[in-house]
């Protein structure tokens, strides 16, 4: 099974954290972060061997653009045996499903259960293109195809404007949400003027491995993204609309040098968000 002109893909294998705190900055750079995701006109995939989740990017032009399998998830659609949730961080776009269409503005979240067999995405303006981030993990049933809207979404706010971390969580996935998923858990969080930190104090949770994307950051600034075990960190410097694939070992942090947005999704054994295990200040190194 060969990748289409529109579609391609990547692999990166899981890392133990022994291996990691040996790496220098290139080798941490190829191993956990994503750099061109979105690319006018194709669809840019990468499997990941942490919890086999996906991350890609979409961004229709003038012709829509189908959701072709690839080869790493030997099926022969993308959905046979996956669950899918696509965010869109840029202009207005469609998801169709199966005959069922979703009018999908900025910020808004399209779910798409397994079995699903013809998907397309478009762009309402290719001068102003949607740009679909897709995450999306194994299923083991099929539930709705749903349009999570920033307004449905469960929004905790966090953190204080003295320590630079007030910040907003908005959660589209959750145990009151009328959308379901199998393992698949997204949110997004924006901060408050004067805020930068995110995840701080941070944790760790070992049966769920998450991915991060930033945006929303202009083009000189930069995240500095903290992983790592918390007494062997490290950090790697993420541009706008880069993504990072955090193991379950890792702690997630960052801090920008100016606002920033980023979308946060799990996969692993529960969608429980209170399973983690807190990492105090005074114990990093």
């Amino acid at each position: 099974m060969n990748d289409s002109p529109t579609t391609s893909h990547q692999s990166r294998w899981a890392i133990d954290p022994a291996a990691a705190a040996r790496m220098g900055t290139d080798e941490l750079r190829q191993n956990f972060l994503i750099e061109e995701l979105f690319v006018p006109g194709e669809a840019r995939f990468t499997y990941s061997h942490y919890d086999r989740m996906i991350v890609g990017g979409l961004v229709p032009g003038s012709e829509k653009l189908p959701l072709e399998p690839i080869r790493p998830t030997g099926t022969r659609s993308f959905l046979e045996r996956r669950e899918l949730i696509a965010v869109n961080i840029g202009g207005a776009g469609s998801v169709v499903a199966d005959g069922q269409r979703f009018e999908v503005g900025t910020r808004d979240m399209v779910y798409l259960g397994m079995g699903l067999n013809d998907v397309s995405f478009a762009s309402d303006d290719a001068s102003a293109p949607a740009k679909f981030y897709i995450l999306s993990a194994p299923a083991h049933a099929s539930y709705p195809a749903m349009l999570l809207g920033i307004e449905h979404a469960r929004r905790l706010d966090l953190g204080t404007a003295e320590t630079c971390n007030k910040r907003s969580i908005f959660q589209f996935i959750h145990p009151d949400a009328e959308v379901r998923t199998c393992q698949l858990v997204v949110g997004l969080t924006t901060f408050a003027p004067g805020s930068v930190w995110n995840t701080m104090p941070c944790h760790i949770h070992d049966r769920r491995m998450e991915a991060y994307l930033y945006f929303d950051l202009p083009e000189t600034a930069r995240v500095f993204h903290m992983m790592g075990e918390p007494g062997e960190t490290r950090h790697l410097v993420v541009a706008n609309e880069q993504a990072i694939l955090s193991p379950g070992w890792s702690i997630h942090s960052g801090v920008g040098t100016a606002s920033y947005t980023f979308i946060w999704a799990m996969a692993g054994d529960n969608i429980d968000y209170t399973d983690i295990d807190p990492v105090a200040i005074t114990d990093l190194r």
